[in-house]
């Protein structure tokens, strides 16, 4: 593999994020979720919104904003405006209980809560029990449908996103941020106890990005990817966000539970070229496919696979079916991504892979 060079003075959403304007891609689709669009001209300014609006609210760098939102193009405005500022933001499990979400907030010090209206009912009841949070900004259901003239209907001590983003600029300079600085938390899994919190820098989602999608599995540019791991998840972090993002790429977000019906719509709709799933997943597709005598993935030239393990004769049956092998691999929060996996053309049924 190449050695991965980058400059000392970086900032992970400007690489991320303004660089492609500056390539020439303003106009190219960088998100696609439901019937939206979102180009890299509109990823950029809705990360230069969210970004001033934190400031405005006071945030200040290494501060941390917590982000409990579905896979939407608002969460990704939310997690890129924060670093974009120096500020440290929190994707978080939108299906986990209240008392996941008081430890989680009281532990990381959030000043500010980003959360979607169908999952507040999960903060109000600890509201008081908050003792770094300042604000509490709402996401509305559909915020694009919401007249411009008219203020989203938020409760009382909480923030309308959809409001103050209107009221931001769309310009914003990054902050001036070392490759080292704090750019995000991913909680783990809480294999004892409560979860914990891991700290990955500016530098991480680049180099994840490079030795692994770009190396490693040979994502490109044209490439469009579809992940059903959510955002939240480191696994789902890199597929579904800054993988697609450093190669200039376009992603397919999916809000919803990914049921494996609703997974197939998306396929059929967006024709995504590389898909990435979990064993269960993989088992519950290849469940509905022999149910249905479906036998096409449309334009998916690439399967990858981590978080258990895949047993050899799932690998063997998906790939007897559609033609298109899944590339195992293994990874943790803590280093971010996968770090052993199965290379294209060289997949071995049963095996975690190379290092």
């Amino acid at each position: 593999m190449a050695p991965i060079e980058l400059p000392n003075r970086l900032n992970a959403a400007a690489v991320l994020v303004d660089s492609h304007l500056e390539a020439g891609r303003a106009d190219k689709p960088a998100i696609l979720c439901g019937d939206r669009t979102v180009t890299y001209r509109d990823l950029q300014q809705g990360v230069n919104r969210a970004g001033n609006a934190l400031r405005e609210l006071g945030v200040r760098m290494e501060e941390r904003v917590a982000i409990l939102l579905p896979d939407t193009p608002e969460c990704v405005y939310a997690f890129f405006g924060a670093i974009k500022i120096g500020a440290v933001a929190i994707p978080i499990n939108t299906i986990l209980k209240p008392n996941d979400y008081e430890y989680m907030l009281n532990d990381s010090r959030a000043r500010v809560l980003v959360v979607h209206s169908t999952i507040l009912d999960q903060i109000t009841p600890i509201r008081e029990k908050l003792k770094y949070l300042e604000h509490v900004i709402v996401a509305n259901e559909t915020p694009e449908d919401v007249p411009s003239d008219i203020p989203n209907d938020v409760p009382a001590g909480c923030l309308s996103l959809d409001t103050i983003m209107q009221q931001a600029s769309a310009s914003l300079e990054a902050v001036d941020t070392s490759k080292d600085d704090s750019a995000f938390w991913l909680y783990s899994s809480g294999t004892t106890g409560f979860p914990k919190g891991t700290i990955h820098l500016h530098h991480d989602m680049l180099v994840e990005a490079d030795l692994y999608a770009k190396q490693t599995i040979g994502l490109k540019e044209s490439d469009l990817s579809f992940s059903v791991a959510k955002l939240f998840f480191a696994y789902g972090l890199g597929n579904g966000l800054y993988f697609p993002l450093r190669l200039g790429g376009t992603t397919v977000l999916l809000p919803d539970r990914p049921m494996p019906q609703l997974v197939y719509d998306v396929i059929d709709r967006y024709q995504p070229t590389v898909f990435y799933g979990v064993p269960t997943s993989y088992a519950a597709l290849l469940h509905l496919a022999e149910k249905t005598d479906r036998t096409s993935l449309g334009r998916v030239r690439m399967c990858v696979s981590a978080g258990e393990p895949l047993p050899k004769h799932l690998y063997d049956k998906w790939l007897e079916r559609f033609g298109v092998e899944i590339l195992d691999g293994i990874g943790s929060t803590e280093i971010l991504h996968i770090f052993i996996s199965n290379r294209p053309g060289k997949a071995r049924p049963g095996s975690t892979g190379q290092i």
